[in-house]
């Protein structure tokens, strides 16, 4: 299984926090964590996700490696800028967000257009068709619960 985690590059810390026990979740899981592969809330996940000895792929937007964050196992580089976030959101059987901006809603809209699961924690924008958490264990439960539906 493989778990898309998006989100922004420059969190707050309660994020920060948030993506980390997600990325511990998954790992724990036995799922693989995809994402962005740069800062924030990705390299938070990365970084839990490590600790537990999970596997972490990052689908970075620039074509030089040395430009993903610490944590991964494995750096795509894609040249692609923003276009990337296409492949994120295509990469995982389900997509959870954490915090973000644009970038983010991008991935959203995509991966609802892939017909994907995907689980919001700690947004403040209400959209239709996803599932909101109020914490990191629901948001993953809430992800597992889809890809088993």
């Amino acid at each position: 299984m493989q778990v898309s985690l998006i989100g922004g590059s420059k969190p707050p810390l309660w994020a920060i926090e948030a993506a980390e026990e997600v990325g511990k979740l998954i790992a724990r899981r036995g799922a693989t964590l995809v994402c962005g592969g740069m800062r924030g809330v990705m390299e938070a996940a990365c970084r839990g996700a490590r600790e537990e000895g999970g596997l972490t792929v990052g689908i970075i937007p620039y074509y030089e490696k040395d430009k993903a964050n610490k944590y991964l196992d494995v750096v795509i580089p894609t040249g692609l800028g923003l276009a990337r976030n296409a492949l994120v959101a295509a990469s995982g059987d389900v997509v959870i967000a954490i915090d973000g901006v644009w970038g983010t809603l991008s991935e959203i809209a995509l991966a609802k257009n892939l017909a994907k699961g995907i689980v919001v924690l700690g947004a403040e924008w209400e959209l239709s068709g996803v599932e909101y958490a109020d914490t990191p264990e629901e948001a993953v439960d809430t992800a597992f619960r889809m890809i088993e539906e």
